[in-house]
């Protein structure tokens, strides 16, 4: 049902985007709507409560389809593999309720006006606006193209010329008005959920409804005491989700509470400036900023001054960051793509702090709201945790199927036991408690729990390391990792750089290099002045902040940083200009300082940033600095020496980070702001290299080997040089000595839709002092060994080249996936394509940041791992309060001991309740079952015990190179259960039938205790069975003690057999409190089978038995015991075994990876070394295809 639409019903709502949903319109039907309420009524609330787990089904019981347009309520579908269903009524938003402030008619000017969205979505004549609420976000319905739209941001077709038009002067008081109706507060709200609420929500899960009708199907056969105990359960784990949520809630709420009460500055068209509390911001209000150390409460695009910004909150990295005025260019081009330069420099995002206004010559700093509420970075940032990435492990989504299985069983023992009771005559109520007993017997309602406790414990384990999970859920993921990327710079690497050298170069060449370990002053000069005044630092409160790359740079002139003053007068200066002056210490300086007039911040999209500066009685200048192959490019050719990419590819092969720097001079009659950057960034003067130093962490060598030698592949994602990124690998291990690296550079044609890829064999660099002039700055083998073909390669590439292998190259993109280790200059976006391809492949992923640029790709992995305590990682499931990569195997280890855990839990529970299950119906057969307190026994003193403890081990402090299997419906997991199920059901029909052919069976007494000194002929006198006082309430019977004496062992010895120790967990003998409370319970059961007391066999209701029929149970357990632990050690975790059986009925992994892998070790042609390859029409291979089974894998792996 729901498949079929007529037109207009349905649509997409975010199309392209993270939170694309299909929507369905529909309309509700009175006489439906009766139906349902009569339904509620007669089903006692189990309609309602089957409707709150299915809400599609709920839309399609109380309403008929109809077109969007005339929709009251519209059915969401995600688009993504889980398609999960909700529903929302569409609300009427009422213009009406303005006319108390100013009359509004359908033709007033401020309405009139279809170019914006909150216009096209009034309904005229009526002026009413229909909206629905998804996720935090509000959405209009636009007339004019008949779909749902998002409100709350400002148009993206905008040119910057009209958003300085329209928006430059503010917008009236009447303009605030509608769109603060239609758009709503900028609050991003946070309620803390009651507590009633996360209660009935917890309640309502079909586990505790399942348990519920347990507890009251126990009260009424009187089985209290377990009844209370799994209350008592039931209500522990009940209230510690609860708390968790609630602590959740009360922790996000707190983070965003700040943000929705601040007093900003407006600027209105006709009302002037005015404070308002931030929550009445709209889309198109215009900001003014004043004073320092303010909180953004919205996003906003900067159109005049400048500020300079912490980020920590959005990026991770408290670095602060310049922002520019949005330029104003003519034509009708979006603003946001009308520069190369990233946009992202001109907008305040929403809870970042202003840390510093500078005034531009209109003397005020304005920025244009952009985005209100939960339309911001930060809204987004909050609805990510609000609306996490559901999951889809297949361990959980066999766990339903498994209990599925269960259920099936438990209805074929209800048929079985209805057949036998009836036949038997007993009372009706009597068979249908008996028959409702076998579903509690067959699926273990505490099941659940004892699942949960193994991730409890290992997230406690985890914390004691310092990392800190927000999602426990993928604890058992990382147990599946087979591929961990790590960014580079703050992880591999240190953060701090340290300053090597200076490479001056002038007419002829580079000259000697200038080493600051020496202690010398590096002498005056355009590259001296470069240093000083190249930078976005700035100075706050005496200390000067920014960039570490710019702080060492700085330091290193042995310069100094002020705030021009008042009598500081330059054409197109602003007032309070940042300054850099000589020390007194430094000599020969013959300029009194350098102001800095404009900057054109450095962004890792452009590889570069620019100053305009101006020395104190002197030129007007110029610098740049960036990626040296950037900063060579805008320079004039004869000024770049001709041994650049040698001397370039001398430092990064010895992993240095190398800053290319260069100049101008420029005309004094130009306003600073007037000039266009690429007015400035021409014609320049290549000034130099400057060397920084960028050390590997201790941690990280051992750490990257501990992975490779486990089998778990290692990749490198960097915003670095390709060069310094390969040495990094080579240095790290990442890349080990005996193999090669083949470099892939991929370009488009200028001026064609065709592309070119190219490979390339790089040739490690031996000696410093070796010089060779190349077009290419990466040193290339020409010649070719056959071993580059043996698997023994890894592929390089950067940013670039990957964008244009995956429009032009995508049939390629696999196959350098397979071998791609190093991946560098890549841009946040691309890390998470990239991470994303990975997943495409079947590789379980696991990404390592410290938050700066890696959001996106922490949130994207499988398993983030962020190094960074910042806001910004709360998006990352994982925190390490240790900045390197320690957390990384310790993260794994975890994982592997989670997943095995489960795994034991799994097969013990289903032991347990089919063991119960077995005792019960054979019992049944005479029309007798186990007492209450046999039960108890059973459920409570054993399994719970049992249970809780099982999951205490830790894991193992090695990695081996294989992991464990990712799915409970696994051959050996399957075979074990199913073969000590087997086990099991032949034990008890053996003892179930052996104790009816025991001589003294058929004595009249309940006892075969008090007979024993007599002989056996004189037993076996009376030919009478044991007397059942015609009533199945009396349980002592000699079927009824063997059975539960032979159960009840039988779950202490299954527990023993399952608990697995090495390889991925701690051996069982070191959970001593495990082995501790087996012992007593073992020590217990014997103590009742060989005590002979009266009085606790009658509370236990068992009969005494012959002390031989009790060697008999004893020895019957012993068999059970070695054959299932033979079977267990010697097959099913037989590993060895289990590859020779693969082999012989030729199973391959069905993973794509492995696919893959096997299709390119029989080509001979691949990898194409020295060879280049062209793409004649744009996205070339499209046919190439491979699933995104995200959370999965097929594979039964090495």
């Amino acid at each position: 049902m729901g498949d079929q639409f007529e037109k207009g019903q349905q649509a997409l709502l975010n199309e392209g985007e993270e939170n694309e949903m299909e929507i369905f319109g529909y309309r509700t039907q009175s006489c439906r709507k009766i139906l349902y309420l009569a339904g509620s009524i007669f089903s006692f609330g189990i309609l309602p409560l089957v409707f709150y787990w299915r809400p599609a089904w709920h839309v399609w019981a109380n309403c008929i389809p109809c077109s969007l347009q005339e929709a009251d309520v519209v059915l969401l579908r995600t688009t993504d593999e889980f398609q999960t269903y909700s529903w929302k009524k569409v609300v009427w938003i009422y213009l009406s309720a303005l006319n108390s402030t100013f009359p509004l008619t359908p033709n007033h000017p401020l309405i009139s006006d279809e170019e914006y969205i909150i216009n096209r979505a009034i309904r005229k004549p009526d002026l009413k606006v229909r909206c629905i609420k998804v996720q935090k976000i509000r959405y209009v319905w636009n007339n004019l193209e008949g779909q749902f739209q998002k409100i709350g941001s400002l148009e993206d077709w905008l040119s910057s010329a009209k958003i300085h038009l329209k928006f430059g002067s503010g917008l009236t008081t009447e303009e605030q008005e509608i769109r603060r109706l239609i758009c709503g507060p900028n609050t991003i709200d946070v309620e803390i959920t009651p507590i009633w609420k996360l209660l009935i929500k917890e309640v309502l899960n079909p586990f505790y409804i399942f348990q519920l009708f347990s507890v009251c199907l126990w009260f009424s056969e009187d089985y209290k005491e377990y009844a209370f105990a799994i209350i008592i359960m039931s209500i522990i784990s009940i209230a510690l989700t609860v708390y968790d949520l609630r602590e959740q809630s009360v922790k996000l709420h707190r983070l965003v509470e700040s943000h929705n009460s601040i007093t900003v500055s407006v600027f209105g068209r006709k009302a002037g400036v005015q404070e308002l509390e931030s929550r009445f911001l709209v889309p198109g209000d215009l900001l003014i900023l004043t004073g320092n150390k303010v909180q953004m409460p919205c996003d906003a695009v900067l159109i005049d001054g400048s500020c300079v910004v912490d980020e920590g909150m959005l990026t991770g990295e408290s670095i602060p960051v310049t922002k520019t005025p949005l330029p104003k260019m003519d034509g009708s081009v979006p603003w946001k793509t009308q520069s190369e330069a990233d946009y992202k420099r001109h907008v305040l995002f929403c809870g970042t702090e202003v840390i510093q206004a500078k005034v531009a010559c209109s003397g005020t700093v304005k920025a244009v709201v952009l985005q209100t509420g939960f339309n911001t970075a930060k809204g987004d940032l909050v609805r990510s945790i609000l609306y996490p990435k559901p999951m889809n492990f297949k361990l959980y989504r066999d766990a339903i199927r498994f209990l599925l299985c269960l259920v099936g069983t438990a209805t074929i023992g209800m048929i079985y036991t209805l057949c036998v009771f009836v036949l038997s005559g007993e009372p009706p109520e009597e068979v249908v408690k008996k028959a409702l007993d076998v579903i509690t017997i067959a699926v273990p309602p505490a099941l659940p729990a004892a699942l949960t406790t193994g991730i409890i414990y290992a997230q406690r384990r985890l914390k004691k390391r310092g990392i800190f999970c927000i999602s426990p859920q993928r604890i058992n993921v990382c147990g599946q990792l087979n591929l961990v990327c790590f960014d580079k710079t703050g992880t591999l690497t240190r953060d701090g750089l340290d300053l090597w050298g200076v490479v001056p170069c002038d007419g002829n060449g580079f000259q000697e290099v200038h080493s600051f370990a020496s202690g010398r002053a590096l002498p005056w000069g355009p590259l001296c002045a470069a240093m000083a005044s190249c930078h976005s630092l700035i100075l706050l409160d005496g200390t000067i902040q920014g960039d570490p790359l710019d702080l060492k740079m700085f330091e290193a002139t042995s310069w100094e940083m002020a705030i021009s003053g008042d009598n500081f007068h330059i054409k197109g200066l602003p007032a309070y200009a940042m300054v850099v002056k000589p020390c007194k210490t430094v000599s020969q300086v013959p300029v009194e300082g350098i102001a800095i007039l404009h900057q054109f911040p450095f962004s890792s999209a452009l590889q570069r940033m620019t100053v305009i500066v101006q020395e104190m009685g002197g030129d007007r200048l110029a610098f740049m600095k960036g990626a040296p192959e950037r900063v060579a490019s805008f320079c004039q050719p004869e000024t770049i020496p001709t041994s650049f990419v040698s001397e370039l590819q001398i430092y990064t092969t010895q992993g240095f980070r190398v800053i290319g720097l260069a100049y101008k001079k420029l005309e004094m009659d130009h306003h600073t702001t007037a000039l266009m950057r690429d007015q400035v960034e021409s014609d320049l003067i290549f000034l130099g290299l400057l060397i920084l130093e960028n050390r590997l962490k201790e941690e990280t060598k051992p750490v990257l080997e501990e992975l490779i030698s486990a089998r778990i592949r290692t990749v490198m994602i960097t915003g670095d040089n390709l060069q310094t990124a390969i040495t990094v690998a080579r240095k790290s291990g990442m890349v080990s000595e005996n193999q090669k690296v083949i470099l892939i550079e991929a370009n488009e044609t200028p001026g064609s839709s065709s592309a070119s890829v190219s490979w390339k064999l790089v040739e490690e660099k031996k000696h410093m002092a070796y010089r060779n002039q190349q077009d290419n700055y990466i040193n290339i083998r020409e010649d070719i060994s056959d071993n580059s073909r043996e698997g023994s390669y890894h592929f390089a590439l950067s940013g670039k080249s990957f964008q244009v292998i995956s429009q032009h190259f995508s049939s390629l993109l696999p196959k350098i996936l397979i071998n791609g280790t190093i991946f560098a200059r890549m841009s946040p976006g691309q890390k998470s394509s990239l991470v994303e391809e990975f997943q495409k492949l079947d590789y379980f992923v696991g990404m390592c940041g410290d938050g700066a640029n890696d959001c996106g790709a922490l949130k994207m992995a499988h398993v983030g791992i962020s190094l960074s305590e910042q806001e910004a990682s709360v998006a990352s499931p994982f925190t390490s309060k240790t900045p390197n990569i320690e957390c990384v195997p310790h993260l794994i280890k975890e994982g592997r001991a989670a997943l095995v855990t489960s795994f034991c839990m799994f097969k013990y529970m289903a032991l347990y309740s089919m063991i119960q299950y077995i005792g019960v119906l054979l019992l049944y057969w005479e029309t007798n079952s186990l007492s209450n307190y046999q039960f108890l026994f059973q459920d409570l003193a054993i399994t719970t015990l049992i249970g809780v403890t099982m999951n205490l081990n830790g894991a193992y402090p090695k990695l081996v190179p294989f992991r464990p299997a990712g799915r409970l419906i696994s051959p050996p997991l399957l075979l074990s259960v199913i073969f000590n199920i087997l086990l099991s059901l032949a034990m008890h029909i053996v003892g179930f039938i052996l104790v009816q052919r025991q001589p003294w069976y058929s004595m009249e007494m309940h006892s075969a205790c008090t007979m024993r000194n007599e002989t056996i002929s004189k037993l076996t006198v009376s030919p009478t069975a044991p007397e059942k006082n015609g009533s199945n309430s009396d349980f002592p019977s000699f079927e009824n003690t063997t059975i539960w004496f032979l159960g009840t062992i039988n779950c202490i010895i299954v527990a023993l057999v399952f608990s697995k120790g090495k390889p991925f967990r701690q051996p069982t003998y070191r959970n001593y409190i495990f082995v501790l409370v087996l012992a007593i319970q073992l020590g217990v059961c014997l103590f009742i089978l060989f005590a002979d007391f009266p009085d606790l066999y009658r509370r236990l209701d068992l009969l005494c038995t012959p002390a031989l029929w009790r060697v008999y149970i004893i020895i019957m357990l012993s068999s059970n015991f070695i054959v299932s632990l033979i079977v267990e050690e010697a097959i099913i975790e037989n590993r060895a075994l289990w590859m020779i059986i693969k082999r012989c009925f030729g199973y391959q992994s069905k993973s794509q990876y492995r696919v893959w892998q096997r299709a390119l070790a029989d080509d001979p042609s691949w990898p194409p070394i020295n060879q280049t390859s062209y793409s004649d029409m744009p996205r070339c291979g499209r046919g190439v295809s491979y699933s995104n089974p995200v959370f999965e894998s097929n594979e039964e792996q090495l």
